[in-house]
Order: C-alpha cells, then sequence, then structure tokens
C-alpha cells in the first residue's frame, strides 16, 4: 500500500513539473513570437486597413500584443484545467474568498507605495529620475490601439501571474524558502519587462505579489492587486492629458 501511495505521490509531482514546464515555454514563446510573425501580421493589417506602413503600426503592434496574450492565456487555461492540483502548492486551509479580495486590495496599495519607496531610493542613491520607457512605450501603443489596454490590464497581469508566482515562485518555495523564491522569481519578473533601470522597482512588485500569493495561499490575490496596479498606471498615462484638456475647458466655460 504505501509503495502505491509513493508512486501516485510521484506522478502526481512530475505532472506538476510538466505542467509547469509546458507553461513556461507558451510564455517564452508568445514573447519571442514576434521575431517572425508580427511583420506578416503588419502586412496583413497594411492590407486590411488600407493604411501606410507607418499608421498602421500602433495597429499591428496593438492588436498583435492583444492577440498573442489573449491566445497564450487561453493555452495556459486549457493545460492547467486538465492539473486540477496544479495550483495546490501549500498544505493547509487557503484563505476565503472575501478575504483573498480584501488581500488583493491591500495588496494594490504595498505595491503601489512599494514603488513609491523603491523611486525614493531610485533617485537619491543611483540618481535615476522617474519614468519609465517601458511603460510610456506600452502606453503609446494603446492610445494608437485600444485594444491594447484589455492585454496590459487584464492578460498580462494574469499570465505573469502564472508564470511568475506560480511556476516560478510556487516551484521553488516547496523546495527552498519563502525568501529564496521570492527574491529570484521577483528578479525574474523584473529582467523580463526589459526595463533594467528601473529593475528595482519590478523586484520590488515582486517581492509583494509573492507575499500575497504565500500569504493567503491563493493566486488570485497577488492576481487582484496586480491587475489594480495595471488598471490604475494606465488610467493615468492614457487618458491624464484628455481629461486635463477637459478641465481646462471647463473652467473655460466656468
Amino acid at each position: 500500500m504505501e509503495r502505491i501511495l509513493t508512486v501516485t505521490t510521484s506522478q502526481k509531482i512530475n505532472k506538476h513539473k510538466k505542467t509547469a514546464l509546458y507553461v513556461l515555454l507558451i510564455y517564452i514563446l508568445m514573447q519571442i513570437s514576434g521575431r517572425w510573425l508580427l511583420i506578416p501580421f503588419h502586412k496583413l493589417v497594411m492590407s486590411t486597413t488600407g493604411l501606410p506602413s507607418e499608421q498602421a503600426a500602433p495597429l499591428t503592434q496593438g492588436w498583435y500584443i492583444a492577440l498573442s496574450f489573449a491566445i497564450a492565456l487561453i493555452l495556459i487555461l486549457i493545460l492547467t484545467s486538465r492539473d486540477k492540483a496544479f495550483w495546490d502548492i501549500y498544505k493547509g486551509k487557503k484563505e476565503t474568498i472575501p478575504l483573498t479580495i480584501v488581500w488583493g486590495i491591500i495588496g494594490f496599495f504595498l505595491v503601489f507605495f512599494g514603488q513609491m519607496i523603491g523611486a525614493a531610493i531610485e533617485m537619491t542613491v543611483f540618481g535615476i529620475q522617474g519614468g519609465s520607457q517601458n511603460t510610456a512605450d506600452i502606453v503609446a501603443i494603446a492610445k494608437g490601439a485600444p485594444i491594447t489596454i484589455l492585454a496590459i490590464v487584464v492578460f498580462g497581469p494574469v499570465l505573469e501571474e502564472f508564470v511568475f508566482r506560480r511556476v516560478i515562485f510556487g516551484s521553488l518555495v516547496q523546495t527552498t524558502n519563502f525568501w529564496v523564491a521570492a527574491i529570484v522569481s521577483a528578479i525574474f519578473f523584473g529582467l523580463i519587462h526589459f526595463d533594467f533601470t528601473h529593475i528595482l522597482l519590478y523586484t520590488i512588485c515582486g517581492l509583494i505579489f509573492a507575499f500575497l500569493y504565500h500569504k493567503t495561499k491563493r493566486i488570485w490575490t497577488s492576481i487582484i492587486a496586480h491587475v489594480m496596479l495595471n488598471g490604475f498606471v494606465t488610467f493615468v498615462q492614457v487618458f491624464a492629458e484628455p481629461l486635463q484638456k477637459l478641465l481646462e475647458e471647463l473652467e473655460k466655460v466656468q
């Protein structure tokens, strides 16, 4: 009986490892797929819209980001649905749904203030000015192709939490400890954004997201915080200028 139980447990562990590997591979393929598919997709957009190359570029990038993120997320959801125990990396009772939501909201404020502290450290210690080129580039694409907002606010955060919190952090925390798993996953989370000037900010975010997952034992906690953060930043970046103009017009009317 003990041998049967051991074999069954070993099979489950191997299945989880395979699922984690496949999730990681899907994410990597999504990230590098543009090297082969972006140019053909750009030609398709130009032929469909009749726009010249320069005007079609934001639409191409925006729609490609949205579609590639959506496809990757669908594939990962299908994959993980076949291994439901994939999410059960912690022993003990998970946090309740209401408290999971509460911690997700608290997490948003933790990340927000964590970024403020990180930005202050960057400026005072390293002389790095605020503002992220990576964020600016994505926002510029979103202004030309609003569909990108869906990828930035929803698809991206969910994918990143699946990969960096469940696959990387979740795999490491089972064999090491929280701090090793959190730091390693947070550094990789920072590196994947290719904004090395502000890697401290991304690392701080990664650490807090890992804490939220670890605290509640539910991946949805860090997803809620991540979605709220990206939504807030996107709203401010995309709509700040139009709102400012609207306020100026209202002042003139008054």
